[in-house]
């Protein structure tokens, strides 16, 4: 394994490790996690942000990968209900996972690339919502779940101001979840 990659996986286990303190993650301690000099990581990354950045898009692409197994074992389930069931543990996950997930949203929303986490996570949703809706056409499916990713990912970033506006308390998992299953019955138009 070359020097970059035994820093990232040193960051990765340290992001594990220190969970909702990413920000006090330091270079120092990265550096001395991987046993390589201080000026490696600002030479392979230009900067500790951007390893972190790096890291947690890693990080969240096994997660995302992992959602196609997780589809399997709901199985019986019928499509709108493994949609709910998805989306529910989706959020949880994001809810569980505050600063991991920020980070991720918001490099996705100022640095969209073709291959970034929202479009994996839309990848994902696309079959759902196709099941769900097989009376749509192809542009109303990718439209529709265009939507339900935007405002799963808002409403994870303005969880305080649907709380101020709306009474809606997204870190209780019985509010988020009855909030998600409200949102895709208005967006499903079921």
């Amino acid at each position: 394994m070359d020097n970059k990659e035994i820093i990232i996986q040193a960051t990765i286990d340290l992001i594990n490790k220190k969970g909702e303190q990413i920000n006090n993650i330091t270079v120092r301690e990265i550096c001395k996690k991987a046993n390589v000099g201080l000026g490696l990581v600002n030479y392979h990354f230009g900067n500790k942000d951007r390893l972190v950045e790096l890291c947690v898009e890693r990080i969240i692409n096994s997660i995302v990968d992992n959602f196609c197994s997780i589809q399997e074992k709901t199985e019986e389930l019928t499509p709108f209900e493994k949609l709910d069931y998805l989306g529910n543990m989706t959020l949880t996950f994001l809810f569980e996972h505050y600063a991991v997930s920020k980070i991720s949203i918001l490099s996705d929303m100022s640095m969209p690339k073709e291959d970034d986490n929202t479009h994996r996570t839309y990848l994902a949703y696309l079959p759902l919502i196709s099941a769900c809706r097989p009376d749509w056409d192809k542009k109303m499916l990718e439209r529709k779940t265009f939507y339900l990713i935007t405002v799963m990912q808002q409403s994870f970033l303005r969880y305080k101001v649907i709380l101020q506006l709306y009474g809606i308390d997204l870190n209780n998992p019985k509010e988020r979840k009855e909030f998600h299953s409200k949102i895709l019955h208005d967006i499903l138009e079921m």
